[in-house]
């Protein structure tokens, strides 16, 4: 680890895009004021902390869950969705010469 001693309005640069800057001291508080690109997330540790819990937690999410889900919509465990029934064969509705044409009245 690196430790840098830096007063009220001072920097350090990481890299060639992440600014971190002293903003203010009081007593046993620092604030930080971070410039970083809009594709660099940054968090405090006790946040990303609990996202890493998180995403631990749904990796570890079990199949069976979703065979009980299945079920409550009626269908067996492991089952693959139903496929549509196949066209029955006959002239398509946008053959040539179109629709059929009204009776005549008169």
């Amino acid at each position: 680890m690196l430790v840098l001693s830096r007063r009220r309005d001072e920097s350090i640069v990481i890299g060639d895009s992440i600014k971190i800057t002293v903003v203010d001291v009081r007593g046993d508080t620092v604030r930080l004021g971070i410039t970083a690109p809009k594709s660099v997330t940054v968090y405090r540790q006790e946040i990303y902390d609990a996202i890493q819990r998180e995403n631990l937690e749904a990796a570890g999410a079990r199949p069976e869950g979703l065979d009980q889900l299945a079920g409550a919509f009626g269908e067996p465990p492991g089952a693959k969705p139903a496929e549509p029934p196949a066209p029955e064969p006959g002239p398509s509705p946008a053959a040539p010469g179109g629709a059929p044409k009204p009776p005549r009245r008169g």
